[in-house]
């Protein structure tokens, strides 16, 4: 059973609220740790290998981690469409068209149907 206080581990990605890119927050969230531990061993890292190693290494992780969705992510459909979005927008833009295109036709099937003479009928029948 999962605790609603504590979101749920959908993937890594970048923290929008992280000091520097998020990468370091975003590492403490996935790894459910405080990010003090996480900076402090990234500083520790930075005195064993210097800073253009460390340097390198973060900016590689802010540029492949995704930034972190603005709402929160309740099931896979989201998590997929999430997916989609940040990596093509342009193909989660064409799939909310395409949805709202079925969407409509549905609807349009329903109103014809409803307005046709044989439901006219149909409900003085039933009256």
């Amino acid at each position: 059973m999962t605790d609603r206080r504590y979101p749920k581990r959908n993937g890594l990605y970048r923290s929008r609220k992280g000091v520097i890119f998020g990468v370091f927050r975003g590492l403490a969230t996935y790894f459910d740790l405080n990010v003090a531990w996480i900076r402090i061993l990234a500083v520790v890292c930075l005195v064993i290998t210097g800073l253009w190693p460390m340097t390198g290494i973060y900016l590689v992780a802010a540029l492949m981690m995704k930034p972190a969705p603005v709402r929160p992510i309740e099931n896979e459909d989201e998590k997929e469409f999430y997916n989609s979005y940040v990596h093509s927008r342009e193909g989660a833009a064409q799939r909310i068209r395409r949805r709202a295109h079925n969407l409509e036709r549905r609807i349009r099937r329903l109103e014809d149907s409803v307005t046709s003479r044989e439901f006219d009928w149909d409900q003085r029948i039933r009256e």
